[in-house]
């Protein structure tokens, strides 16, 4: 499964750890993740994000 980075604050989400704190389960993809889901450093939405390259 791919990481994704905040374009905004470089929070990278990583699917191996989810993102517990807001109910998102370690293994959730982050085309998963329901789409009101907010970054949890800057509070932007899955939109300001983008796919980390290998």
């Amino acid at each position: 499964m791919k990481k994704y980075v905040c374009d905004v604050c470089g929070y990278v989400y990583d699917p191996e750890v989810g993102d517990p704190d807001s109910g998102i389960k370690p293994g959730t993809a982050f085309e998963d993740i329901p789409d009101d889901w907010e970054c949890p450093d800057c509070g932007v939405t899955k939109e300001d994000f983008s796919p980390v390259e290998d």
